[in-house]
């Protein structure tokens, strides 16, 4: 157990610093409100960088844990702690906020203080979620993190913000309800909210299906896996470019997370029973999809069917049990985080300027935005997989796990690297190089110094990670083997 409260310095000090800049209130304080946002942003990300430092890859339990007397009467604790797999998400999550605030720095003109505090708040949520290790208390912060990134998308989205909104919310509450019903039954069953000691209650395999599918849906919407992925290209068209960024790169990240925590090695029998129907959903995710994706003629809407298409790659690897295949699913997690949020920046600094996210609007920007132009190819590349960016390696590992499980599996999955750089090429070279469209395109103006320091950190990710991916597996390969562990052993 830690000494020092790391973990609750990572949560509450987005959080408090959200107040804060909530505090400023009228439009003619947005310049503090902004500089506020961004201090606030550095500094939770700056106090989860003693995590990574101090962990200790060598040991498979959770770390830098707090426990606090929360609830008694339900026997909830204020329980914190990461292992090297939710360690990781928390350092993405804290990072990514500190580029949205930047990002929002001058596009973001209307309730500038309300925009920044809603992002802060849901930073110290999410790294709550990451980190709770009480049932209770993981189910309070998931639900938290909802608000925000509801008005997030309601009140700076755009003309259907409202339509888009709704169906983010209900969708997301609709699983939720699922995951309180399951956790209330495994209160009942254990006496108490601890998520580690359900990892060992012993259930009966009826049981097990029973969670294993209540955890399933729950989970499955927020990934979001073939057929409850509906709601997101909805979600992504209004959301204004931070929200976007947040969407794709954390928010569908704790769908997955939730598969890790809870479902597999809860419910580890039921989640072999059934991992063939989940399995072939994550295939069609992977290759139905990126089909889907090939007609977008919105640079958004394309985007968001290809986080769809990557993210099943994800849950294919989860439900391969291989180290290799958990391994390879968490590094496309982190990758997608990176290359997501590189791709919807993108897309905003062009909205920013021309106001379009339409394909045909487009052409010719090299002409006139030639660094921005050399980044955008890079994040194109890594989306579609290229070899020495994080896009690859990921994606790599979770086909050679499913050669390894069946040919087939493989060379369905596979066909994502060429269908991602089909549809994403195509975009990139019909808005980068095809003819100029209009005079609008010709007075285009290359990326600003802001917009260049925030597009350069993801580059530096995206390529130190493709180089050099074990910076990234040595810090879950210990509990990725504590998971494999509980999955091998049959609980009933």
């Amino acid at each position: 157990m830690s000494s020092y409260p790391l973990l609750s310095l990572a949560i509450w000090v987005p959080v408090v610093a959200g107040f804060a800049v909530l505090a400023t209130g009228a439009e003619r304080n947005a310049p503090l409100a902004r500089r506020l946002a961004l201090a606030g942003a550095a500094l939770g990300f700056l106090v989860t960088l003693p995590l990574y430092a101090g962990f200790d890859t060598a040991h498979s339990g959770m770390q830098f844990e707090e426990i606090h007397a929360w609830i008694p009467y339900f026997n909830a604790q204020y329980h914190l702690g990461v292992d090297g797999i939710s360690l990781l998400f928390v350092l993405l999550n804290s990072f990514i906020t500190v580029l949205v605030v930047l990002a929002g720095w001058q596009s973001v003109q209307t309730r500038t203080a309300q925009y920044h505090a809603a992002f802060l708040i849901m930073s110290g949520l999410i790294n709550g979620i990451f980190s709770a290790l009480d049932g209770f208390l993981f189910y309070v912060f998931f639900e938290a993190s909802l608000i925000p990134l509801y008005l997030i998308i309601g009140v700076w989205g755009g003309p259907r913000r409202i339509y888009a909104a709704i169906k983010f919310f209900l969708y997301t509450l609709a699983g939720s309800l699922l995951f309180l019903v399951s956790i209330l039954y495994l209160l009942v069953r254990s006496g108490s909210f601890a998520i580690l000691d359900w990892h060992l209650l012993p259930l009966a395999l009826h049981e097990q299906i029973w969670l294993f599918v209540a955890f399933f849906i729950a989970f499955a919407v927020k990934v979001p896996m073939f057929p409850l992925h509906t709601w997101l290209p909805d979600a992504h068209v209004e959301a204004p470019t931070g929200g976007s960024v947040v969407l794709a790169a954390i928010a569908l990240k704790l769908g997955a997370y939730g598969f890790v925590r809870f479902s597999l090695p809860i419910a580890p029998d039921a989640a072999h029973l059934l991992a063939w129907p989940v399995i072939i959903l994550s295939l069609i995710a992977v290759f139905y999809i990126g089909l889907v994706a090939l007609a977008q003629t919105d640079m958004k809407k394309l985007v968001a069917y290809s986080s769809i298409s990557h993210m099943g790659f994800v849950t294919l690897g989860l439900f391969l049990f291989s180290a290799l295949s958990i391994e390879g699913a968490l590094v496309q997690m982190i990758s997608h985080g990176f290359v997501s949020a590189a791709m919807f920046l993108c897309i905003g600094v062009l909205y920013d300027r021309m106001h379009s996210r339409q394909i045909a609007d487009y052409g010719g920007v090299v002409n006139t935005m030639p660094k921005f132009a050399a980044l955008f190819l890079l994040f194109a590349m890594a989306n579609a997989g290229l070899p020495a960016t994080s896009g690859f390696v990921g994606e790599f590992m979770v086909i050679l796990a499913a050669v390894q499980f069946e040919f087939w599996v493989a060379f369905i999955a596979a066909s994502t690297l060429i269908l991602g750089a089909a549809y994403t090429l195509w975009m990139y070279g019909r808005v980068i190089f095809k003819a100029v469209a209009n005079d609008a395109v010709r007075a285009l103006t290359d990326i600003s110094r802001r917009e260049f320091l925030i597009l350069a950190l993801l580059a530096l990710c995206v390529l130190g990670m493709g180089l050099y991916p074990q910076a990234i597996t040595r810090v879950m390969h210990v509990s990725v083997n504590d998971l494999l562990q509980h999955l091998a052993v049959k609980k009933y």
